[in-house]
């Protein structure tokens, strides 16, 4: 199995004028230490508007940030939001293939849908339940095309349309970044399946519930799949909790009020809460609100080393391929959360690393056969050929062509008619 760290650079109330650059850079040290221990992911959200909860707004520039100061960490958008409204599809494309350069080839592609008020109605975006999934589906699939295709060939659809043009640079990766999904059930953990795509699925679940998402997905991946891009990702990732310290107790009290936190202030902002943009306070809401919120312990990734072997086995047993560690939650502090790493890069990890090399081989050699017929039920967009792709003229030989004004020298100047007789351009 392996392992990975998640940021959504949460930032509880009282802030200082330096707080967020603060939070900013030990992140990155995150980062770093993760990369050296030998931690195999980094993901980072995208949110806009999310006091307290998450100031990730520009994730790319934070992940390019950390492909300069570690060398074998994958980085993962988790994820970027598809929705036009947030992202048109070719800028999606640009950034995407430019960290994977930057980074040598260690981009992992998550999408999703954001579903958030204070996002949706601040980017304008109209949407329904069904329409924001069609979004969705329809800008995943161009980007995929736009990292592939030279050139795309351009595209009229209901919510998104370009002319043809060529989208660069290019992606390391190809034919391109593994594609993932963000998950909260088990439909869209079967949405995933359908698509190719790995389930990153951010629903707290115990080791029986997540042997039966595992076991649905891997069928689906088997028998029903029609991949959305150009390859299949066949991966099931699950979040966790996490502090580890060899007393469970002092795991409890560096972790523990970070991940009820977390829980807190997502349903504030997407279930319960009533937010004034900048002034509402999530975390005095929050400590109001805590002795009616149940504590976590070994079976969300907070306790002893020990503790936590016993519960990354259950989902190592279940078949999980990835656990990911929500440690940058709340108000937990930047020593505990790198002392955590540590212990259990020292005392847990090793158990579980020591098989993943050939755990990986025999899965992917099983599951070959059955991506194979999976890439071959997808109806790729068609190439167009050289004679199809279509000539535009510069603006500046535009005017001069309709305008009837013979060019001096080709490649050289020419005159522009304007309004005033004495302005002319080179």
């Amino acid at each position: 199995m392996k392992f990975g760290i998640f940021y959504e650079h949460q930032l509880p109330r009282p802030w200082t004028d330096d707080s967020e650059q603060k939070m900013f850079q030990e992140a990155l040290d995150q980062v770093e230490l993760a990369d050296r221990l030998g931690i195999d992911y980094a993901w980072e959200v995208e949110h806009h508007f999310l006091d307290e909860y998450s100031h990730s707004s520009a994730p790319e520039v934070f992940l390019a940030a950390c492909s300069q100061r570690t060398s074998r960490i994958r980085l993962g958008h988790g994820i970027v939001l598809m929705l036009p409204g947030y992202n048109q599809p070719a800028r999606i494309a640009e950034r995407i293939a430019t960290l994977d350069l930057v980074s040598n080839g260690r981009v992992e592609f998550g999408t999703g849908e954001s579903a958030s008020r204070a996002e949706l109605e601040g980017f304008n975006i109209e949407w329904t339940a069904e329409t924001k999934r069609e979004m969705w589906r329809e800008a995943t699939e161009q980007v995929s095309n736009m990292l592939v295709m030279d050139p795309y060939p351009g595209y009229q659809g209901k919510y998104f349309s370009m002319p043809c043009r060529n989208v660069l640079p290019k992606p390391v990766q190809r034919p391109h970044p593994p594609l993932w999904l963000a998950c909260s059930n088990r439909e869209t953990i079967h949405e995933a399946a359908k698509n190719g795509m790995g389930a990153l699925t951010f629903s707290f679940v115990d080791q029986s519930d997540a042997k039966k998402w595992v076991d649905e997905y891997y069928d689906i991946i088997r028998n029903d799949c029609v991949p959305i891009g150009h390859s299949v990702n066949a991966n099931i990732a699950m979040v966790t909790g996490f502090s580890c310290h060899e007393d469970a107790e002092e795991a409890k009290r560096r972790g523990m009020d970070g991940f009820r936190f977390f829980g807190f202030a997502l349903g504030h902002h997407y279930l319960f809460g009533a937010h004034k943009p900048g002034r509402t306070n999530v975390w005095e809401a929050f400590e109001n609100a805590r002795g009616a919120i149940p504590e976590e312990g070994g079976d969300r990734g907070i306790g002893t080393p020990d503790e936590l072997r016993g519960h990354l086995q259950g989902f190592a047993d279940a078949g999980v391929d990835q656990v990911i560690f929500i440690q940058q939650g709340g108000k937990n502090r930047h020593q505990h959360i790198c002392e955590s790493l540590e212990l259990f890069a020292e005392k847990v990890m090793p158990v579980f690393k020591a098989s993943e090399e050939e755990r990986e081989r025999k899965k992917q050699a099983e599951l070959a056969p059955y991506i194979e017929k999976a890439l071959a039920r997808k109806k790729f967009m068609p190439q167009i050929t050289d004679d199809e792709i279509p000539e535009m003229l510069a603006y500046g030989r535009d005017i001069v062509e309709r305008e009837g004004v013979d060019e001096q020298a080709r490649g050289g100047s020419f005159s522009i008619p304007t309004k005033d007789p004495n302005a002319a351009a080179s």
